[in-house]
């Protein structure tokens, strides 16, 4: 299995593989291991699929824009509700982000992207089953809403069971960040001439 490529969004591997071992007691070294494997099959993958693409917010760093570790794939910032623009009658529809790179609107709305980390105002109370069921059927939690553009679920559903579950094991294994993600708006009725 090849192992994860180092990148600014990828933080060090050992402390993440750490966060995952569940070094509890009467957890045998067999059993670390294969969580360790696990986790790290499930980094290699969320990094490798560029989840922290969308769910990790840009801030303004000396360079330009730059991923905002500390709130890592925490989703778009609670409390900055966007609406879309208002388009010049006539125009084609278009799509659009916001500069965190964690909202986006277009024909179905405004979509945000969602928290990922183990808190509650995340995947805290999924499942590893939900977490599967939300990739292979495009609905939150499993069951729930749409997930919306541009959520590449199609393509993620596409993955077997065991590396869905190895992405949510290593999710679980983040640092728990508190951030409640704005809900989804719907697009704005379309005024007919």
């Amino acid at each position: 299995m090849p192992s994860p490529a180092p990148s600014r969004h990828t933080p060090p591997l050992a402390a993440a593989l750490a966060l995952g071992l569940g070094l509890g007691l009467g957890v045998t070294a067999s059993a670390q291991t294969a969580d360790a494997t696990t986790v790290a099959r499930g980094a290699y993958l969320v990094h490798g699929m560029g989840c922290a693409d969308c769910h990790t917010p840009l801030k303004m760093g000396a360079q330009g824009p730059e991923p905002d570790l500390a709130r890592g794939l925490s989703g778009h910032p609670q409390g900055m509700v966007l609406q879309a623009p208002t388009l010049p009658a006539g125009s084609p529809w278009m799509w659009g982000g916001a500069v965190t790179n964690t909202a986006f609107w277009g024909p179905w709305g405004v979509s945000y992207a969602a928290n990922l980390t183990p808190d509650a105002t995340g995947l805290k109370d999924w499942t590893a089953e939900q977490f599967v069921q939300a990739m292979r059927t495009g609905k939150h939690a499993g069951s729930g809403r749409p997930l919306m553009p541009p959520m590449p679920w199609p393509a993620f559903g596409q993955l077997n069971d065991a590396d869905l579950h190895a992405m949510f094991s290593y999710l679980m294994a983040q640092p728990a960040v508190p951030n409640r993600v704005p809900d989804y708006l719907p697009p704005a009725p379309v005024a007919r001439h």
